[in-house]
């Protein structure tokens, strides 16, 4: 029973079931998302928490410990790293790759409540945790300057419209602003002037938290009509806080300027941004789980002129980092070298085979084969990345095969003779199971990265997935269309005269074959040397394998560099801030630098720069290659 026959017999519906094939994969790639490398959720819980003016001593005993009793109990922990700086900590959980990221949340949460009442009474609000993926990094960064404004206001016009427009854009997950903080009033209390009046810092406390207290003022009500009282007693600028009483003594008041200097600043001073040498506010966007960076950027850029045309005037926008260039030059890329691959097979077997009737028949089977696996990645929920794209380059050699195997058991007969039709039904008849035992040899290969455990096998699962899905609607096609095609493509006349290609193509074959049968014969009488040749090849290899540098990505050149400062525990944030001006200043000189952007403070933002680069240069190596001085 030849499994090809009904297909062959019926080419209107075989034609059909590859052009349904070919179109379901060309719908499924416009749907697909575009990422860097396969989306593979890491179970890892990010807890934050803050306690403004707190020193990291403090936040270590008093925060993190009861926090980290707690999480302690949670099952499923593999890795639990904290971090405590002046006035905030950072716990982050990293789970067992089996266990359920959602389910885990729960319990996180559950423990922040049970260690509520272990935790300092005056914490500003309660530990806050989120998921996080550490290979997501952030997929746009923005810089905001103003040569005019402050960076208080900067941050509070991009909290209160850019942030909101930005985390409406579909595709956009969160979005995260540093450099500064919202606007403030500062007291900057003196202790000597508080004693003097018999005075100490919880009056000054106490008169602030009555003077800003936001209550309903009641209304005005007559027979005939009321009033609603919409007074506010919430102060906003440091001029209204300096005639406010604290207390009498002598008969006379003591205000709020007598004891303290006011004045209109930030809620966190220890925290500010660069962009070059200018203060600035630096944006940071993250995408949804799963969302297409390329199309979310898009959108991102399409929304950003209203955006612009929101914020003050003074206000200037710079694109800091955007990942989707390398993105984009990667899948463009990989296009580029599949379309390539696709046309050497088929200029191989035109070369090989010397027909343009038989060659139209790869040329058909290996694209759509091709495309009819983006139908799949979209059903598996998979992406477009390099590993996907990687997959589908090599399968283009896999693809083929199937194809020629067929082609050629077909040809075979009709050299002797047979028709079309007959030599269609009986070749593929007799090499259909051949062909369905090669798919499955090669798909064998890639079970034990099908089987891998831990975040290697989810990484490359996608690609041992995207390639085995290949391979299997090659073989659909090579035991349909293939001698289908065989079958129905006019045949060339018998009698016909071939031209000067191709008998130039046959006479490079032949050539080829009495060379490869005189190195065989001299390979075959020198069998001990050949065998001396092997032992020494497979030892060089082992050899090689040892001292080969090893890592779990090669190493790519996207032109951005980035680095920590990291100085002594005992500096401040004005000598922090002082030294990263002075990396910017020597980092600025070089020609090849294209934009720069450095922080200090403000949690995870502290002392991170990136440097986006035109070309290589000797500065930016030493960078690279040396870490900044840290003192």
């Amino acid at each position: 029973m030849s499994i090809s026959k009904p297909f062959i017999e019926r080419p209107v519906a075989t034609t059909l079931l590859t052009v349904a094939l070919g179109i379901s994969g060309v719908v499924a790639y416009n749907f697909l998302p575009v990422a860097p490398l396969p989306q593979v959720d890491f179970p890892s819980i990010n807890v934050n928490t803050g306690l403004p003016g707190a020193s990291p001593e403090t936040m270590a005993s008093s925060v993190a410990t009861p926090l980290e009793r707690q999480f302690g109990r949670i099952a499923g922990i593999n890795e639990m790293t904290s971090s405590s700086t002046l006035g905030s900590t950072s716990i982050t959980l990293q789970f067992d790759l089996s266990r359920n990221i959602d389910a885990a949340a729960r319990d996180v949460q559950a423990a922040i409540n049970a260690a509520r009442s272990q935790l300092p009474q005056n914490l500003p609000r309660n530990p806050f945790w989120r998921k996080v993926n550490p290979a997501d990094y952030p997929i746009l960064q923005i810089g905001l300057t103003s040569p005019t404004m402050t960076p208080g206001q900067m941050y509070d016009a991009a909290s209160t419209v850019m942030a909101q427009k930005l985390a409406q854009v579909h595709g956009v997950g969160q979005v995260f602003l540093g450099g500064a903080a919202l606007p403030g009033v500062r007291v900057e209390v003196n202790p000597s002037l508080l004693n003097h009046y018999g005075l100490d810092l919880e009056d000054v406390r106490t008169m602030l938290a009555a003077a800003n207290v936001n209550s309903p003022k009641g209304e005005f009500s007559g027979p005939n009509q009321s009033w609603i009282i919409s007074t506010t007693d919430q102060i906003f600028k440091a001029q209204d806080y300096r005639p406010l009483i604290v207390a009498y003594r002598n008969g006379a008041p003591v205000r709020l300027s007598d004891v303290a200097d006011v004045e209109d600043s930030v809620e966190d001073i220890r925290n500010i941004g660069f962009v070059g040498n200018k203060p600035a506010i630096i944006v940071r966007i993250n995408r949804q789980p799963g969302a297409n960076i390329v199309e979310t950027v898009d959108r991102i850029f399409e929304v950003l002129p209203y955006i612009k045309a929101s914020l003050p005037a003074s206000i200037e926008t710079t694109i800091l980092a955007d990942r989707t260039t390398t993105i984009r030059a990667s899948v463009e890329n990989v296009q580029q070298t599949m379309a390539i691959s696709i046309g050497l097979v088929i200029m191989v077997v035109f070369l090989f085979l010397r027909s343009l009737r038989i060659t139209l028949i790869p040329s058909v089977v290996v694209p759509v084969s091709l495309l009819g696996t983006f139908g799949w990645l979209y059903l598996f929920g998979y992406s477009i990345d390099n590993l996907s794209l990687m997959a589908l380059t090599i399968a283009t050699g896999f693809v083929v095969d199937d194809a020629i195997v067929v082609i050629e058991n077909i040809t075979r007969h009709m050299e002797q003779g047979m028709s079309a039709m007959a030599a269609a039904l009986k070749g593929a008849a007799e090499i259909g199971f051949t062909v369905v035992t090669i798919s499955i040899s090669l798909i064998a290969v890639f079970i034990p990265i099908l089987l891998m455990a831990g975040i290697v096998g989810r990484l490359f699962r996608e690609f041992a997935v995207t390639l085995s899905m290949a391979i299997v609607l090659s073989l659909l096609m090579s035991l349909t269309m293939t001698p289908m095609m065989c079958a129905r493509l006019p045949r060339a006349d018998p009698g016909e005269r071939h031209g000067a290609v191709y008998r130039f193509s046959g006479w490079i074959v032949e050539v080829m074959r009495r060379g490869y049968e005189r190195s065989l014969a001299a390979v075959l009488d020198q069998q001990p040397l050949m065998l001396v040749v092997t032992l020494a090849t497979v030892a060089l290899s082992v050899y090689l394998y040892v001292i080969i540098p090893k890592g779990f990505f090669p190493q790519q050149d996207i032109g951005r560099m980035s680095g920590t400062l990291i100085a002594d525990q005992a500096s401040s944030f004005q000598a922090m801030r002082d030294r990263i001006m002075q990396v910017i200043n020597i980092v600025r000189e070089d020609p090849a630098v294209e934009s720069l952007n450095a922080s200090v403070g403000g949690g995870g933002f502290g002392g991170a720069s990136i440097i986006r680069a035109r070309s290589t240069s000797p500065s930016i190596r030493w960078l690279s290659e040396k870490s900044p001085p840290t003192k």
